[in-house]
């Protein structure tokens, strides 16, 4: 039988907030960002024309419980 045993050597390094902090803001305005379409952009506060944007994400809005009509 083989003595050889595995130890990893390999340790786990923190991540910087000074390189983890863009992408955080970055996935935060996305975030913002899909929640304007799935639930304002309808009416007064729509920036795209006609309704393609609400029934595209019409099904979404009742499922995230955003009234819509």
């Amino acid at each position: 039988m083989s003595d050889a045993v595995l130890h990893p050597e390999a340790e786990l390094a923190p991540i910087p907030l000074r390189e983890l902090l863009p992408w955080v803001v970055f996935g935060g305005l996305l975030m913002l960002f899909a929640i304007y379409f799935v639930g304002a952009e309808e009416g007064a506060t729509s920036i795209v024309r006609g309704m393609y944007v609400h029934e595209f994400v019409h099904d979404g809005r009742h499922l995230l419980g955003f009234p819509c009509h």
